[in-house]
């Protein structure tokens, strides 16, 4: 599908139209809303493809936000699921099939001695910061500029902040995602910009932080690795000054490995949360951690609670899909992702645009207009995002779809064949735009 032929996606801009008489907007998550050429409707997902309604198939990177490290419809998964489905949905009680998932997670995250599971990344992420509070007895919460940690009005600050309402890189002050926040939930958060390890530091000294929230490499706004030193320093200067740190691995998780990014950077934090491509697209979470933080949950008074928190269907899910991610896989799926972004690298110059491509095997990201590979959101953000979206969009009209945001997500069903496909539409559509940018 590497033709200079156009798609068009005429129904689905007809079936969010419809749609949006009963659903808001046409979509269920704000972020779904927004897309060039509009949010598309599909019928179907196979390997590293989907279908929409207008017939099309696409190459698709976006992986559910992540979620789909094992490409669309595994066979492996959707055996599991509908196995479980025959021996129950949800019990209101424990299921041994929780307690296999639960040991899985401990056995492969370096960080888990004990488990409680979620349904979402925003719901483990505000088990994190209560345990961290009790623990402590401490309000405040050090979030970084640019890393995400749920849509809930006490930790949706400076994600993506407007550089011109930030404040100054060396005291960022709090910007609000969403109208309607209350912003007294500002009260306890501290922003700090990150990879400066000296200003984490010196914040910390003064002995009020419950805890530091971090994307252990920063995957919701780029791809881009922590400084040399910078994670083990985070851990120790924490530790020093009497704060705990927890690791925000719902992207990073099975993504940059096997026991996700603490693993691949070889240091383990007190607490760390898990989402996405853990179930391979079944709404599982998980917050992880140190026995003694975690067991409070069961006999301290730290309340966590969830009808659905593993649900028997969604445990089968994450099990399988844990199982299917084996070392073969992260040694076989990477050789392709690396050479993904060396050829989509490679077209771009060729085309005389100017962009950083960078990140992970199986997570990477494109700024356009960037001279260097950023260190922080600051820098990030000066990327030229409106071509970047106009790449997209052309890439989408010949068959290949990836995040506006810049991000990509490889699965193990992104074969050599598909890679080939993708870079020859990456140097189509980038020979398209290179004579429309900065305009």
């Amino acid at each position: 599908m590497t033709s200079k032929s156009t798609l068009s996606f005429d129904t689905s801009g007809a079936r969010i139209a419809a749609a949006s008489q009963y659903i808001a907007g046409g979509a269920n998550s704000h972020f779904r809303l927004g897309m060039s050429p509009g949010p598309l409707v599909f019928e179907r997902g196979e390997g590293p493809f989907l279908f929409d309604v207008d017939g099309n198939r696409l190459i698709d990177y976006y992986c559910g936000m992540g979620a789909m490290v094992l490409g669309h419809s595994p066979a492996g998964v959707r055996q599991a699921v509908k196995d479980q489905v025959d021996t129950g949905i949800l019990f209101g009680g424990q299921s041994p099939i929780e307690a296999v998932a639960a040991k899985m997670l401990c056995e492969r995250i370096p960080s888990a001695e004990r488990v409680r599971f979620g349904s979402s990344g925003s719901e483990v992420g505000q088990a994190a910061m209560r345990l961290m509070r009790a623990k402590t007895g401490r309000r405040k919460i050090i979030k970084f500029e640019g890393h995400y940690h749920g849509w809930f009005d006490n930790i949706l600050w400076s994600t993506a902040p407007a550089l011109n309402a930030a404040g100054p890189a060396s005291a960022p002050v709090p910007v609000a995602g969403s109208l309607g926040q209350d912003p007294v939930e500002a009260e306890g958060l501290e922003i700090m910009g990150w990879n400066d390890l000296p200003a984490l530091e010196a914040r910390l000294a003064r002995g009020d932080i419950a805890g530091v929230l971090m994307e252990p490499a920063m995957c919701n706004q780029g791809a881009i690795a922590p400084g040399a030193g910078y994670l083990a320093g985070a851990l120790e200067a924490c530790h020093r000054h009497g704060s705990l740190i927890c690791f925000d691995e719902v992207i990073t998780g099975f993504r940059l490995g096997r026991g996700g990014a603490q693993e691949l950077f070889g240091v383990t934090p007190d607490l760390s949360i898990f989402a996405k491509a853990i179930a391979n697209g079944f709404p599982v979470a998980a917050v992880v951690g140190r026995a003694d933080l975690m067991d409070m949950f069961a006999t301290a008074g730290v309340l966590h609670g969830g009808t659905f928190n593993a649900q028997p269907v969604a445990m089968a899910a994450m099990i399988a899909t844990l199982e299917g991610l084996s070392e073969a896989h992260y040694r076989e799926s990477s050789v392709r992702g690396q050479r993904l972004q060396d050829g989509i690298r490679a077209a771009l110059s060729e085309a005389g645009i100017k962009a950083q491509v960078f990140g992970f095997p199986l997570m990477f990201h494109i700024s356009f207009g960037l001279d260097a590979v950023p260190k922080n959101y600051r820098e990030i953000a000066l990327a030229d995002k409106r071509s970047y979206v106009q790449f997209c969009v052309a890439m989408l009209k010949r068959g290949v779809r990836a995040l506006e945001r810049g991000a990509w997500f490889v699965s193990s069903e992104h074969d050599d064949t598909v890679v080939d496909e993708t870079i020859a539409v990456v140097r189509e559509a980038a020979k398209e735009v290179a004579p429309l940018l900065g305009r």
